[in-house]
């Protein structure tokens, strides 16, 4: 682990309360190791953007954002530009039966403000007890699919999806990659549909609009997004991340609360 990292510090024991807020500093490019713990977690940032991979699945969320985690599942935190980390856990135990499954959640201007409310040591157990009531009913998911790949084991198809990580505006054909991989086309076309349960352009889809989260949620035109990630314009960019995760790129980052 990074050794620049703030700690996370407790900002309240549990006590008869359910909740318990951690906070620290990520810098650029630091990543958790994947962990799980008994706890849900509500995962947020206060500033920047954090990243969650939970399997294939990969969410990012700017301060508008974030995301419930159940007890018991796996999953590594971390950010590419730094953020001002929020870590909420939950005792399973002490709060109502929300999620059952890692779910994205609005983060409306009140909630925020009673995430920072809550951090304070100087709050009662029954002022508490009071705004985990408020937070639990104001959690509103976010309904949208999560996007994402698993990478294929094959090697020769390994090593086309690590170029494709690494540059999801690389166009190349499959039959053009065969050659790059030493592997016909139809060789790769079977091991990613084998071995991740997509087609190749499936794959490809799911890869570019995972490397658009980022840029996204940190505000960059869509115009620019588009030809980043690998697409003609901006409107067959739309029409790709409204296909794939059932709503619009403005419409999954939207109700940005106001610069602090």
């Amino acid at each position: 682990m990074s050794q620049n990292r703030q700690d996370f510090v407790l900002a309240a024991d549990t006590g008869p309360t359910a909740m318990v807020f951690g906070a620290g500093i990520l810098p650029a490019g630091y990543w958790f190791d994947e962990h799980r713990h008994p706890q849900h977690q509500i995962a947020w940032a206060g500033r920047g953007v954090i990243g969650i991979d939970i399997g294939a699945n990969h969410w990012v969320l700017p301060p508008t954002r974030a995301l419930w985690i159940p007890g018991g599942i796996a999953h590594r935190t971390g950010t590419t530009a730094g953020a001002d980390m929020r870590g909420i856990f939950v005792e399973p135990d002490r709060c109502p039966a929300l999620f059952a499954t890692p779910t994205l959640l609005s983060v409306s201007a009140l909630l925020r403000e009673l995430f920072d409310h809550m951090t304070s040591r100087q709050l009662s157990d029954e002022g508490r007890t009071r705004a985990e009531a408020m937070v639990f009913d104001l959690l509103e998911p976010v309904e949208v699919i999560p996007i994402g790949a698993p990478l294929p084991t094959d090697q020769r198809a390994r090593v086309v999806a690590q170029a494709l990580l690494d540059d999801p505006a690389d166009d190349r054909t499959l039959a053009e990659w065969g050659t790059h991989a030493a592997a016909s086309s139809r060789t790769l076309a079977r091991a990613f549909r084998a071995e991740t349960g997509m087609t190749f352009a499936q794959w490809r889809t799911q890869i570019r609009l995972a490397a658009s989260l980022t840029p996204l949620a940190d505000g960059i035109p869509v115009t620019r997004i588009a030809a980043r990630v690998g697409y003609r314009s901006a409107s067959a960019y739309v029409a790709a991340f409204r296909r794939a995760v059932g709503t619009s790129p403005g419409q999954y980052f939207a109700r940005r609360p106001p610069a602090l």
